[in-house]
């Protein structure tokens, strides 16, 4: 699995991925780094904890115009299953998509921005930082995490209560932390 001890793998390769959730302003994001031989659906994990998604949804992956995903009878697409990281990144400055939530469909772009040694000190993956919280899920994709923003904003809209209620007093786009990340990460 992708969280072994790098002291077992020292001549790997890990590959810095910043994670962007499209269509959503101001931008959030995730500055990841994962083993060179992390499979697709080894990744799948990662990005769900990193940004915060539930992993309630399908997903898919689009790679030099190539889908991948889950096998499913009625899913056409190649299984993610044993693709590693270094048989589809042609380097850095590398970008590929990810969709969760064909419903919602928040769509991410995956930008490899470094390739580095693995370090003896480090146990992947690793989150080193991001940017705001996570939208909540089934909100309606960038749309709908707009106009949830919206009411949040004026406590005198019709809807303020309700939506206060359905995504917890607690949730504020602005905050992300990487420590509960790095958490999560771990126990995957």
């Amino acid at each position: 699995m992708a969280t072994k001890k790098s002291a077992t793998h020292p001549t790997q390769t890990v590959y810095q991925l910043k994670i962007t959730l499209k269509g959503i302003r101001p931008p959030i994001w995730r500055r990841v780094q994962v083993l060179s031989t992390t499979t697709l659906q080894q990744l799948h994990p990662i990005v769900q904890e990193a940004m915060g998604w539930d992993n309630y949804h399908m997903h898919s992956w689009t790679i030099a115009g190539l889908d991948y995903g889950q096998s499913q009878p009625d899913f056409r697409v190649r299984s993610e299953n044993s693709v590693k990281l270094s048989q589809v990144v042609n380097g850095e400055k590398f970008k590929f998509s990810y969709t969760y939530d064909f419903g919602d469909s928040w769509e991410h772009e995956i930008l490899v921005e470094k390739e580095l040694p693995c370090s003896m000190d480090t146990k992947y993956p690793v989150c080193i930082t991001g940017k705001r919280a996570c939208p909540p899920e089934d909100c309606g994709g960038s749309w709908g995490y707009a106009e949830l923003l919206e009411i949040m904003a004026d406590p005198s809209h019709p809807e303020y209560e309700e939506r206060i209620e359905w995504v917890g007093e607690s949730f504020n786009p602005d905050v992300f932390d990487v420590n509960q990340v790095n958490k999560m990460l771990q126990d995957l």
